[in-house]
């Protein structure tokens, strides 16, 4: 896609040979204001012709800021190991696992919950970044990259374990569907 036939959106994904991954989160008469993940807020002539177009979003006339706003959060999460803050279930605070041997000739170990549930998020935002790495490849066919997706989708499923541990549902791990 060539970027003198498009007019871009807010909310495209670009890659500039120079200043990397960024996103459109405003246009002017004869510029872009692009978000780059690097090198903070750039403005780039509409006629550029260098950089590489990877999510083009439909240009409107109209956008409103919360738009704006969820577009740049995605794509920060798409592009970055930026991870957000995921709360623990009030239940769980201040709570210690313990974990019990049979053998009662072994000591038990106690590891604070929080601790754990921190770990617990940092696999969840690996997976991501990986399963975004995966699907961003250039170099696997789109077989390699459904078969890869396949088992991403299985560790998820035997993670559902652990949604006990998460404040809100929407944290919560999710794994193949039954259909």
């Amino acid at each position: 896609m060539s970027s003198e036939d498009t007019i871009l959106g807010i909310g495209s994904r670009v890659k500039h040979p120079a200043y990397g991954d960024g996103v459109i989160i405003e246009i002017d008469v004869a510029a872009y204001s692009v978000c780059f993940i690097q090198y903070g807020i750039k403005d780039v002539g509409k006629n550029y012709a260098s950089w590489e177009i990877i999510d083009a979003v439909e240009h409107s006339d109209k956008v409103s800021f919360s738009e704006a706003e969820e577009s740049l959060i995605k794509i920060l999460e798409n592009w970055s190991d930026v991870t957000q803050v995921i709360e623990l279930g009030d239940k769980w605070n201040n709570g210690m696992m313990i974990l019990k041997p049979e053998d009662p000739s072994m000591k038990s170990k106690e590891i604070p919950i929080d601790t754990f549930f921190h770990k617990i998020v940092m696999v969840r935002d690996r997976l991501r970044v990986m399963e975004q790495r995966v699907n961003a490849s250039k170099k696997l066919s789109d077989e390699e990259k459904v078969n890869l997706q396949q088992y991403i989708t299985r560790i998820y499923g035997s993670l559902t374990t652990f949604n006990v541990l998460f404040k809100y549902k929407d944290d919560h791990f999710v794994g193949e569907k039954s259909s």
